[in-house]
């Protein structure tokens, strides 16, 4: 009881300083985010880089912003890299030596408000055409019951069907019998993040939580709406907290607080969005989230490095320690194949990602599929729409909807569970949603019957939300304990995907050792962490089938996505396996659906499993997310343990290879080797990664001569001899061109001077510099790149890109990759070049001697 009470106190020492935030001016100031040592005094930092502290960075500790004049110049980059050069030279302690992580702000795209919806398809009608059939007589004579008992007298009540429908009987969140009970959201607070919050409404002055909110885009206390379109968020506060009396309708959590934290009506960084989304977290408990990167079928954006720390502090910190509530809408780009796992918000184990669904219960054109996706709730569609508040003193709107009006609709179910159980964590509340979850529309054959008994769909998650269950549920629910989880090492494929029906099979084998050491007991959420090369990105596919046979549609087609990128270092999520052991074969399945001049390889992938841990005082916080976590593939997979992949071309049907392995980079876990398990013999081959990450054969027989380096592909012995023959052949072949060719060179350099400037090849020594000290690249070929340019390797010093590490030539880790441009991480992460493959060991000087020496010579 001390230690809550203490980390109340705290929690409310930073909410009190929460408002005092500096306004930004980035037409005349940049603005810088460095995470330093807790030891160091930022004004230190600030004297020697000629900064201004500006403050912490919210609620993230050790982390602070920092501004000076606008120039041309990144001056922090400059600084860290001449301090690095320094450091090499002579060696010695600055001041700079703690700078851990180095963000230089740049205004960022506006994200989209998803209450915007595209044209509907042929054959649906417009929302906002209602068509309704009229109401059964005895479901209005419980409307009229429910209205009187609760002295519900607001004028529009009786249209919002979304809160109780006596048309289409049934099809409401069915929350009546909780408000009953005296449920209406007292002493919950949920804030909307969005573009403001008239607070000057009647339905939601009294309601309106002033310490909980701000306005991120004009630098306000107030987040009231500014601009015309500034409607979004009043309409979405509105379904939750509009208050009981006699304008509009009511909030689903009508005694609730509604915060307003602006954001989309201008743009802002990174580090002002990342402020935001941890806003009051100790007092703002639910953050209803209805945008996102466009729904356009081609985006692929996931938030920033500072962002994702951010909502992991809040999950760890917020609400005195139970974590923040994330709630997002999945998108509404369905008619574009639109998919919100290609939306990194949506796709976060933190959030709680919400569909829609009709009056009629039916899918919605615009709703997303995704196995991200929890649940869904009630919008727009089949005629009707959702009936709520609107900007101005009593103005009220029939038009909401979107997956934008089912977020936060979910959103305001949650305070009244919150109203009853205000000690349920983060992952309680998902829990309890997707247990309580009513299928619906089951004639469609989607629905998966899960390992726990539920049953889950690409389209509806596990159902929509129906607030009594949830309640009831909520009731007896014994917290579950915390999180733990398990990472898979990098396993190197490096082989191209057929192009048709046919797919790409990779299975990876857990084991309940594994996850034991893991302290891992069931799993909550999936990820797989995937590259894939490829010439026109809409064309893949990929499935993942658990040991139980369940299977996740990671990633779909998509007929507008022309990127010619593939996947880079892309995080997909599942919520399909929840409830499973985990322990067993997992299938990664990539398909190369359209047989056309656009090609792709399957790089390498790794799989994460995040569950339950089974000894509670053994569980550890995951340490904030960084850079490098998806770095280093071959390092991670070079280990002790035995790695033994299985890659065949197969039928949708998953194939029976296996992959046998141990946990190589779980943090703060020893790693143990554990001999493979045996597994049924196949005639696939077996490709073993070598140290390097490039693909090393299967080891040989013991009773063969022949090296356990050269492949055998299944054939005999007599042929492999045959093999080695030729490969010496053509090896000698190789050596005389090579030497033929180097002296006929120095006789032509001899024969004419000017021959000398022509450009030379690195020497060895320079090469393994701009190489990364001669490590290879992730896809273990060699000297290319992934997403790299000849450009890339000259340009990587520029204030635009990273400078990759800061590392003392492999000398101290804290010093390693603490500086990465914005432009890198957050939108558009997926189209990148990965830092740690740019060449950026060699200083401006240090390049400029290596081009002086090629000249002198």
């Amino acid at each position: 009881m001390r230690l809550h009470a203490l980390a109340s106190l705290l929690g409310l020492c930073s909410f009190a300083t929460a408002s005092q935030l500096r306004p930004r001016d980035y037409q005349s100031q940049d603005y810088y985010v460095l995470q330093l040592d807790s030891n160091i005094a930022p004004s230190q930092v600030a004297l020697s880089l000629g900064l201004t502290h500006e403050g912490q960075l919210g609620e993230l500790a050790d982390h602070h912003i920092f501004s000076c004049e606008k120039q041309e110049d990144d001056i922090v980059h400059t600084a860290l890299k001449e301090r690095r050069r320094r450091k090499r030279e002579i060696g010695g302690s600055d001041i700079l030596d703690n700078v851990r992580l180095a963000r230089k702000q740049k205004l960022k795209p506006r994200m989209e408000k998803r209450g915007v919806l595209p044209p509907p398809p042929a054959g649906y009608a417009s929302p906002v055409q209602r068509q309704a059939p009229p109401p059964e007589d005895a479901a209005v004579a419980k409307q009229k019951e429910v209205m009187k008992a609760l002295e519900i007298s607001d004028p529009i009540f009786n249209e919002q069907w979304h809160l109780y429908n006596p048309v289409q009987v049934g099809h409401d969140v069915n929350v009546t019998d909780v408000w009953m009970q005296g449920i209406t959201g007292h002493n919950a607070t949920v804030a909307i993040v969005d573009d403001g919050l008239d607070m000057y409404s009647d339905d939601l002055k009294d309601n309106y939580f002033q310490e909980g909110s701000y306005d991120f885009n004009d630098h306000t206390e107030e987040p009231k709406p500014r601009l015309s379109d500034d409607r979004h968020g009043t309409r979405c506060a509105g379904e939750v907290s509009a208050v009981k009396n006699n304008v509009c309708g009511v909030g689903v959590a009508w005694d609730s607080k509604i915060a307003g934290i602006r954001i989309l009506s201008k743009l802002i960084t990174d580090a002002d969005e990342a402020i935001a989304m941890n806003y009051a977290y100790q007092r703002n408990q639910i953050y209803s989230c209805s945008w996102g990167p466009p729904d356009d079928g081609r985006s692929m954006d996931a938030p920033g490095i500072l962002i994702k720390r951010a909502m992991l502090n809040a999950v760890q910190n917020g609400r005195q320690g139970l974590g923040s509530i994330y709630v997002f809408a999945s998108g509404n780009g369905a008619a574009n194949e639109d998919n919100c796992n290609f939306d990194g918000y949506t796709n976060s184990i933190y959030s709680i990602t919400v569909g829609a669904i009709d009056r009629k219960g039916l899918h919605p054109y615009y709703s997303e599929h995704c196995s991200a996706q929890l649940v869904v709730t009630y919008s727009s569609g089949s005629g009707d729409a959702i009936h709520t508040t609107d900007v101005g003193t009593n103005q009220c709107y029939s038009g909401h909807g979107g997956t934008s009006a089912a977020a936060p609709l979910a959103a305001g179910i949650f305070a009244l569970v919150l109203q009853i159980r205000p000690d349920l964590s983060w992952r309680d509340m998902q829990y309890l949603v997707l247990m309580t979850a009513l299928p619906i529309d089951l004639d469609t054959g989607e629905w998966q019957t899960t390992t726990i008994g539920r049953k889950f769909s690409h389209t509806f998650g596990y159902g929509k939300i129906d607030t009594w269950a949830t309640i009831e549920a909520a009731k007896t629910f014994k917290n579950v304990k915390p999180q733990a989880w398990y990472y898979s090492p990098w396993i190197h494929v490096n082989q191209t995907i057929p192009q048709g029906d046919e797919g790409l099979s990779v299975s990876f084998e857990v084991t309940k050792q594994m996850l034991q050491e893991a302290n891992l007991e069931r799993l909550e959420h999936v990820t797989v962490t995937m590259n894939v090369e490829h010439g026109r990105r809409g064309d893949i596919s990929v499935d993942l089938i658990s040991p139980d046979n369940l299977v996740s549609h990671l990633s779909v087609t998509r007929r507008l996505d022309n990127a010619p990128e593939g996947y880079v270092d892309w995080t997909f999520m599942s919520v399909v396996h929840w409830g499973e052991a985990g322990i067993g074969k997992w299938t990664i399945v990539v398909k190369d659906t359209m047989v056309n001049e656009f090609n792709g390889t399957f790089t390498d992938w790794h799989l994460k499993l995040w569950g339950e841990s089974i000894d509670a005082s053994k569980a550890v916080q995951l340490p904030l997310p960084s850079d490098e976590d998806d770095d280093d593939h071959d390092a991670i997979a070079s280990s002790t343990t035995t790695i033994m992949a299985s890659t065949t071309p197969v039928a949708p049907a998953p194939s029976k290879t296996s992959i046998l392995v141990n946990p190589t980079d779980h943090p703060d876990r020893p790693t143990k080797p554990t001999a493979p398990v045996e597994e049924e013999e196949t005639a696939a081959p077996t490709v073993e990664p070598s140290p390097t990450g490039s693909p090393a054969a299967a080891t040989s027989s013991p009773s063969t001569w022949i090296p356990s380096f050269v492949p055998t592909f299944g054939i005999g012995h007599k042929a492999r001899v045959w093999i080695l023959g030729a490969v010496g052949l053509i090896l000698a072949f190789c050596i005389g061109l090579g030497i033929y060719l180097f002296m006929a060179r120095r006789k032509r350099l001899r024969n004419n001077p000017r021959d000398e400037w022509e450009f030379d090849l690195l020497e060895e020594d320079e090469a393994d510099g701009l190489n990364g000290a001669g490590k290879t690249t992730r896809g273990g070929k060699g000297g290319k790149r992934r997403a790299g340019e000849l450009y890339d390797a000259f340009a990587a010093g520029s204030e635009d890109e990273s400078d990759g590490d800061f590392d003392d030539e492999g000398g101290d880790e804290q010093e390693k990759k603490l500086y990465e441009d914005d432009e890198s991480e957050g939108s558009g992460s997926a189209l990148r070049s990965p830092s740690h493959h740019v060449i950026g060991d060699l200083d401006s000087d240090d390049e400029d001697s290596i081009v002086g020496e090629k000249a002198r010579k």
